[in-house]
């Protein structure tokens, strides 16, 4: 959020507009100095950042008030908030390009893979892979019974040979920074709910996002925004339409706060840097689509407002403007209290849970 609101506090400098602070996090503050004529301040609620531009909420008559600008350079200050996510997006996803990423597949994925292998990327504490020195970011390549070996290519394959040898010492061979180790493991033949007989957590990944040359990868950096941006504007729009038309959600969808979202960041990071880069880039996509919505409140709300003024010839007035976006803010803010206490609190439990057992 610190990104979006620098966008919007860029743009409001670059067209002379009086911007009278800038913080990180929300009021209390706990440290602000003032710089020319704007506040940079550090403050105790770390829920994002925010701008306060002055004449932002109508009411007064200066040169460089934001509502004496013309519609169109209100319009360009609103937009930068988004328009800094998409940048963001375009520079994260450029470094991926250049890094190459590994992303998460599923066992039925076969076309079009390149070095598919299975992953552990996570690991319970004081389980039969915790005591045979296994790590994440391993690759399992195969596993030996006897004189069997049996080649490690699906999540699926190690989960039949593991299931079907609890009680017996088998050997792992894994892959570890490009050198191969061989493991002595006995999955257990009675383990903890939820944490299988080894007691890893595993993933199949593979490469699907190859090296591009420096100068390559800023162009396609760009192009898979644009991609993402239109997966995401499709994916929300079966996501709404659904719920509206009382089908649910679809299958597989996940709701997620500031929390959630917190917990699913720190497990990117087992997946590797291109995974967890991969993650913000798609991440800072959504949150500008999700802006730009009608609602006031958002972005997209804001853009309302100033389409019925150039429509009408005059501004919505002032005290409906606010009492608009005052009604739906505390209707995003009950939400996403919603959203935090039904799945993010339980998600951020077990990921808690999980990690102390590691």
């Amino acid at each position: 959020m610190v990104i979006h609101e620098f966008g919007h506090f860029i743009i409001a400098k670059k067209f002379g507009v009086r911007v009278d602070e800038f913080g990180i996090g929300y009021p209390p503050r706990i440290y602000g100095k003032k710089i020319g004529e704007t506040i940079y301040s550090i403050n105790w609620l770390p829920l994002g950042a925010f701008v306060r531009i002055y004449g932002e909420e109508g009411g007064v008559d200066d040169l460089r008030s934001f509502v004496n600008l013309k519609i169109w350079k209100r319009v360009l200050i609103i937009i930068g908030g988004v328009a800094a996510f998409w940048l963001a997006s375009i520079i994260i996803f450029s470094i991926v390009f250049l890094l190459g990423a590994d992303l998460p597949v599923g066992d039925s994925d076969v076309n079009g893979l390149t070095n598919a292998q299975v992953k552990i990327v996570s690991i319970s504490g004081g389980s039969p892979a915790d005591k045979a020195g296994l790590k994440v970011a391993d690759s399992i390549k195969e596993v030996k019974v006897n004189n069997s070996i049996t080649s490690i290519g699906k999540i699926s394959d190690f989960q039949a040979i593991t299931r079907d040898n609890k009680g017996k010492e088998m050997t792992i061979l894994v892959e570890r920074g490009g050198k191969e180790l061989k493991v002595a493991i006995t999955p257990r033949i009675n383990p903890p709910a939820g944490q299988g007989a080894t007691g890893v957590g595993l993933a199949r990944m593979a490469t699907l996002i190859k090296k591009s040359s420096w100068y390559e990868a800023p162009i396609r950096g760009a192009i898979y925004t644009w991609k993402v941006t239109a997966s995401t504007v499709v994916g929300l729009y079966t996501l709404f339409s659904g719920l509206f038309a009382g089908k649910g959600a679809p299958s597989g969808a996940e709701f997620a706060g500031p929390l959630g979202i917190t917990v699913f960041l720190a497990n990117a990071a087992n997946y590797g840097i291109g995974f967890f880069l991969y993650f913000i880039g798609t991440l800072s996509v959504c949150i500008a689509v999700f802006n730009l919505f009608p609602i006031p409140a958002l972005d997209g709300g804001k853009l309302i407002f100033l389409f019925i003024e150039k429509i009408k010839g005059k501004p919505v007035s002032v005290k409906v403007e606010q009492w608009i976006t005052l009604v739906f803010f505390i209707i995003l803010i009950t939400l996403s209290l919603f959203i935090t206490i039904r799945f993010d609190i339980p998600r951020f439990y077990d990921f808690m849970k999980s990690s102390l057992q590691k």
